[in-house]
């Protein structure tokens, strides 16, 4: 599994499905867990939920800064 790609790929369900991200902001690991179907270990998950927290923060900060510099 290519999880770079992976991450990609979950960052854009979570940032397009209010459901998902709904259920992603509860219970992450278990949202993730689904969203893959594979059974891993949760030390393996986390790096994944870390990897989706931290680009959809950085989107968000790229958007916000966007806006502040008057750019969209």
């Amino acid at each position: 599994m290519d999880i770079k790609a992976k991450i990609e790929e979950l960052t854009d369900k979570v940032k397009n499905d209010k459901t998902v991200a709904e259920n992603f902001k509860k219970d992450p690991v278990k949202t993730v867990e689904g969203l893959i179907g594979v059974d891993l270990p949760d030390d393996q998950l986390e790096k994944v939920v870390e990897g989706i927290k931290a680009k959809v923060n950085l989107d968000k900060l790229g958007g916000a800064l966007g806006g502040l510099f008057g750019k969209k």
